[in-house]
């Protein structure tokens, strides 16, 4: 029978670990941020307020150069500079930007935060459990399999929250009248944006889905939207 300490330690090490990785994450964000005030993505970001029937989205461009947007733990949403710039430069839209929100405002609305939490202690305690039982079998390579194995469960955890906001970000950016053909360009745009080179890369070991495989999933309820599905 396995013993439950050492999982139960690993499911108290997830839970501070994470703990800390918030606190210092938001320390850098207050540092490192200001508030987006560019008046023609306000218009935008305004459209969606009313649609969610809220006072104002209130965003922040947090001053990194990677080609990024994030939701906080807190609830705050953030566009990176380098993001940013390719908005200036003219290589992403004010629609396409008014996306990247959405898609953040859905990780906010579901909870994805708060759930990032609970995963990430319980695959601290199953990695601990896997390592255990595996290693009885293969002694020395039990910690390695065990960690292979629960990356690829967070992967598809991961995966799964895209396709979430992606649905949210789709309802909302319709209702405010935006439409979602901004939200299929930028997704089309997106390797060359950020320099990733996924298409190498299987599916199942990744943590965003496939550009492909976003766009059919808009398309398919933007179908079942149009026939009252």
């Amino acid at each position: 029978m396995i013993k439950l300490a050492p999982i139960l330690l690993a499911v108290l090490y997830g839970l501070a670990m994470y703990r800390f990785s918030v606190w210092r994450t938001s320390r850098e964000l207050d540092q490192k941020s200001t508030e987006l005030a560019d008046p023609t993505l306000k218009a935008l970001m305004d459209r969606m307020a009313k649609a969610l029937d809220i006072k104002r989205i209130k965003v922040h461009i947090y001053e990194i150069d990677p080609v990024n947007g994030l939701a906080a733990p807190d609830g705050r949403i953030f566009i990176t500079r380098g993001f940013f710039n390719k908005y200036r430069a003219g290589e992403v839209t004010s629609e396409e930007m008014a996306t990247v929100i959405a898609h953040e405002l859905g990780h906010v609305a579901l909870g994805h935060s708060r759930r990032r939490m609970i995963d990430f202690s319980g695959q601290n305690a199953m990695r601990t459990a896997l390592a255990m039982i595996i290693g009885r079998f293969v002694p020395g390579i039990g910690p390695w399999i065990a960690g292979l194995l629960t990356s690829l469960l967070a992967a598809r955890l991961s995966r799964g929250d895209e396709f979430e906001a992606d649905a949210y970000a789709s309802a909302l950016l319709v209702k405010a009248g935006i439409g979602t053909a901004p939200q299929k360009t930028l997704f089309e745009k997106l390797e060359t944006l950020t320099g990733a080179r996924g298409a190498a890369t299987p599916a199942w070991m990744m943590s965003h889905p496939k550009t492909p495989q976003r766009i059919a999933a808009i398309e398919a309820n933007e179908a079942k939207w149009n026939t009252g599905a």
